[in-house]
């Protein structure tokens, strides 16, 4: 082997060595799909990546700080909201957001943690601000839904009608002009002019849970309460409204029954009566004499047994009773 061969070989292993020696130092570095990257030396940004990919990087002078590309979630803490009509309640919401600058958001934040504090006191809030100028009805409902009638007055039976005069008699149901979807977008509006420039996209604020204050609880069961016994009573003094109608027909048809059968009796008993008064007048009609004779028998058979002595048969009366011959 030559002299210049051997150097030309201890060339090569110096190079082979010095390469080995700058890979394990570690200037590439690799960015993964859904990530994003910041290269700050000296703790100042030097360049920045967002697409998947193999970079270089100066070894032991440049920082490769990583921050992910996906939506991320934000949950907040429960906290305690006064509401337009001075109710408190307990608001748990949770947000979306994602980093769409990385070099803003290492400007502003650096580090995840420092991003999540900072947007929940902003979200915390917007969200304080928003519900305090609107009404319960608005935080929990999204529609005027609650107040539409799927069936018309004409469609519902005298029953519901009723019921529904009696339940509803002193309800005023409040009519939503915003709704629930509304407040989520002026929440979101709000902390998104706040986080304008810090390389944040505010994609949604949504209260998770609505819910009374501890304090409130024991007088919203109790107006529940109340309110189910208004139902309950109204639906008892339906049931005795229509009892007292059922038995005041009942009553009503009784007599009438009663009466038509007394009716048709003494029809039935005036066509007997005329009908056998019609036969006797016949019967009799062949023999006057002994008609007169029987029916002054039935007579004395009738009145005379309540009279123990007679003064006087010297009347007419008795003209069958004491002639000798069976007259005067």
């Amino acid at each position: 082997m030559t002299r210049a061969m051997k150097k030309f070989i201890g060339w090569l292993i110096a190079l082979v060595i010095l390469f080995i020696l700058f890979v394990l130092t570690g200037p590439f570095y690799i960015v993964n799909e859904g990530r994003q990257v910041v290269i700050t030396r000296f703790s100042k940004i030097v360049d920045s990546h967002e697409s998947a990919g193999l970079y270089i990087k100066v070894p032991f002078l440049d920082q490769v700080t990583e921050y992910p590309k996906l939506i991320l979630s934000l949950d907040g803490d429960p906290q305690s909201i006064t509401t337009k009509e001075n109710q408190y309640i307990i608001v748990d919401t949770t947000s979306r957001w994602r980093i769409t600058d990385p070099v803003a958001f290492y400007q502003n934040f650096q580090t995840l943690d420092n991003a999540y504090n900072k947007l929940s006191d902003i979200v915390d809030s917007s969200c304080r601000t928003i519900i305090t100028q609107n009404r319960m009805s608005e935080i929990v409902r999204s529609s005027n839904i609650i107040n539409e009638r799927k069936t018309t007055d004409t469609e519902k039976d005298e029953e519901t009608k009723e019921i529904d005069k009696l339940v509803n008699a002193d309800t005023v149901n409040e009519v939503v002009t915003k709704g629930r979807s509304e407040l989520c977008r002026q929440m979101t509006a709000k902390a998104q002019e706040e986080v304008k420039g810090w390389g944040i996209e505010l994609l949604d604020i949504v209260p998770r849970q609505v819910k009374y204050s501890d304090e409130l609880n024991e007088s919203v069961y109790n107006s529940m309460i109340k309110d189910r016994n208004q139902v309950a009573q109204a639906y008892r003094s339906l049931g005795e409204g229509k009892k007292a109608e059922w038995l005041g027909r009942l009553e009503n048809d009784k007599r009438t029954i009663a009466s038509e059968a007394y009716r048709k009796s003494e029809e039935i008993k005036g066509a007997a009566d005329a009908e056998a008064a019609a036969i006797y007048a016949t019967a009799y009609n062949k023999d006057l004499e002994f008609y007169t004779f029987w029916k002054s028998m039935e007579s004395y058979k009738q009145n005379l047994k309540d009279y123990p002595a007679t003064y006087s048969t010297k009347m007419d009366y008795f003209k069958y009773l004491y002639g000798a011959d069976g007259k005067r």
